[in-house]
C-alpha cells in the first residue's frame, strides 16, 4: 500500500452530498476531500464513477450457504470463508458482521454442531491475514431452544463478538403470527408430514414459555457487562418495541408491522431491514415491506441477509423512489447507519481522520456495478 493515494475526477459520496472532487488518502486513513480536481501525476483518474464509504454489514448468514451447498456436504471451512469473503467484498461490503445462530429450530439441522466450526474458521483466516474484508461475529440468539443460553454464554468469550441479536421464532407470534404463514414456510422447509408439523408447532410453543423470558433478560445482562450491541427480532408490537426500549437495544432487527417499527424508530432504536425486500418487493414471510417503512420514514439501516449484492442494489432503488431518501441518505443505510449502530466510529463515511474503506462503483441502469474495492486503503477488490 503506498503512503499517499489520490482519488480525482469521482463523484464522492459523504454523508451529506454527492460532488465531483477529491479523496487523498494517507497511510490507510482518509487525510482530504474536497471538490477540486487534481492534476499531479501520481493520482488516479476514476472517470467520473461514484466513490462510496465501504459498506458495513450487520447481519449476513451468508457463510452458511458455503458451509453447506448442497444438503448433506459439509465443505472445508477455511475454504467455505474464504468464498464468502470474496463474494462480500465483490458487493463492497469492506465491514461484515457474520451471523451464527445460537438455537436451531430446524428438526434436522446442524447449526448448533457447525458453530464451533465456523468460528474456528472465521478466527484461524483472520489471524493468518487472509480475510479481505473486515469480520466480525453476530450472535443470533433463538431464545426458545433449550441450549441457547449455554451456547451464548461459551461463545460470547470469543474476541470478534460484538453484536447480539435476541429472537424467538416460535409460531403464533412476532415473524409467524400468522399460523398458515408459519405452516407454509416450514412445512415447505423441511418436509414435515401434517402429524410432524403439529407435533413440531406444540415443541417451540412449549420451549418459548418455559425458556425465552428468562434466557432475554440473561443475555442482555451479559451484554450490557461487555457493552456488546445488542439487537431486537422480528418485534410486532408497540409493547414489543418498548421491551425493547427498555434493555437498551440499539437495534430493532426486521420489526414485521408500520407500528412496531415506528415505535422502536421513536423510542431511538435503528430499524433495520432486508436489502432483499426492497429489491424483492416485498417480504417473504407477508409482514411489513420495507418500502412501506422508508415511504414512513422509519428505515434507517438495510442489511443484505442472506445475498450481499443486494445492499448497493437496494440503496440505489431508495435513492430512485419517492420515499425522501436521495443518494447519501440512501448510502447512509449501508455504511453509516449501521456502523454507529454496532459502536463502529472509525468507519462509514467518507471523511477526514477516517479509515480509508472505499468502493468505486458505476451506474449501470437503475443498480450500480462495483469496479473497485479498498479496506483500510488497501486494494482488495
Amino acid at each position: 500500500m503506498p503512503a499517499e493515494q489520490i482519488f480525482t475526477n469521482t463523484r464522492v459520496v459523504t454523508a451529506d452530498e454527492v460532488f465531483l472532487g477529491t479523496v487523498v488518502v494517507r497511510e490507510g486513513v482518509i487525510h482530504d476531500v474536497n471538490s477540486g480536481l487534481s492534476s499531479l501525476p501520481g493520482a488516479h483518474d476514476l472517470d467520473g464513477d461514484y466513490l462510496m464509504p465501504g459498506l458495513v454489514e450487520l447481519h449476513t448468514d451468508n457463510l452458511e450457504k458455503y458451509m453447506n451447498p448442497r444438503p448433506g456436504v459439509d465443505w472445508p471451512s477455511e475454504l467455505a470463508v474464504l468464498a464468502h469473503d470474496a463474494q462480500v467484498v465483490a458487493a463492497g461490503i469492506t465491514t461484515v458482521f457474520d451471523a451464527l445462530s445460537i438455537g436451531d429450530v430446524s428438526p434436522h439441522g446442524n447449526r448448533m454442531r457447525q458453530l464451533p466450526i465456523m468460528l474456528s474458521a472465521i478466527s484461524h483466516a483472520g489471524q493468518h491475514g487472509h480475510m479481505r474484508a473486515d469480520h466480525r461475529l453476530h450472535l443470533r440468539c433463538e431464545l426458545s431452544h433449550e441450549q441457547t443460553l449455554g451456547v451464548f454464554n461459551e461463545l460470547v468469550e470469543s474476541p470478534l463478538v460484538q453484536l447480539v441479536s435476541v429472537m424467538d421464532h416460535s409460531p403464533g407470534q412476532r415473524q409467524f403470527v400468522k399460523l398458515e404463514k408459519y405452516r407454509e414456510y416450514y412445512q415447505g422447509k423441511y418436509h414435515l408430514s401434517d402429524e410432524e408439523l403439529e407435533a413440531f408447532i406444540d415443541k417451540h410453543q412449549q420451549n418459548s414459555l418455559r425458556y425465552s423470558d428468562s434466557y432475554r433478560r440473561s443475555i442482555v445482562g451479559v451484554c450490557r457487562q461487555r457493552d456488546l450491541s445488542v439487537a431486537s427480532h422480528d418485534d410486532a408490537t408497540v409493547e414489543h418495541a418498548r421491551e425493547s426500549a427498555d434493555f437498551g437495544m440499539s437495534i430493532a432487527e426486521f420489526p414485521t408491522t408500520v407500528e412496531a417499527a415506528g415505535a422502536s424508530h421513536q423510542l431511538g432504536l435503528k430499524v433495520l431491514m432486508g436489502a432483499p425486500n426492497i429489491v424483492r418487493g416485498g417480504s417473504h414471510s407477508g409482514n411489513v415491506s420495507a418500502a412501506t417503512l422508508a415511504a414512513q420514514g422509519v428505515l434507517d439501516i438495510l442489511s443484505s441477509d442472506y445475498y450481499p449484492s443486494s445492499l448497493l442494489q437496494a440503496a440505489a432503488m431508495l435513492a430512485q423512489d419517492d420515499a425522501g431518501y436521495d443518494l447519501p441518505k440512501a448510502i447512509a443505510t449501508i455504511s453509516l447507519a449501521p456502523a454507529r449502530a454496532a459502536g463502529l466510529d472509525d468507519r462509514g463515511q467518507i471523511r477526514h481522520g477516517l479509515r480509508a474503506d472505499l468502493v468505486r462503483a458505476r451506474a449501470h441502469g437503475s443498480s450500480f456495478v462495483v469496479g473497485q474495492v479498498w479496506r483500510g486503503g488497501e486494494r482488495v477488490f
